[in-house]
């Protein structure tokens, strides 16, 4: 049998004491983004499980999509992060 070696941990613990692994993370072929899968990727770059690189090679994200799920989670949260609450949570200066 072959384990694969990845590079970095295999799990983190959340601020909430829930434990993230590499296996909660969305599938590398993910077309359909709902909040809840942003909000994964989001906690795992902001903890440390993967590098914000590495996430955007995997799914296919330019940095500047990563980056404004990033902000939008810590400013507002994860509703922040629904396609239909865009409008009610912009940020006035991006305009």
């Amino acid at each position: 049998m072959y384990i694969r070696r990845i590079k970095g941990p295999h799990s983190v613990t959340l601020p909430d004491g829930s434990v993230l692994s590499r296996a909660d993370l969305p599938e590398p072929d993910t077309r359909r983004w709902v909040a809840r899968r942003k909000a994964t990727v989001v906690q795992a770059v902001d903890h440390g499980l993967l590098s914000a690189e590495e996430a955007c090679g995997i799914w296919s994200l330019s940095e500047e999509e990563l980056d404004a799920w990033r902000r939008a989670a810590a400013r507002h949260g994860v509703a922040a992060l629904k396609a239909t609450a865009v409008q009610r949570y912009r940020d006035p200066r991006a305009d």
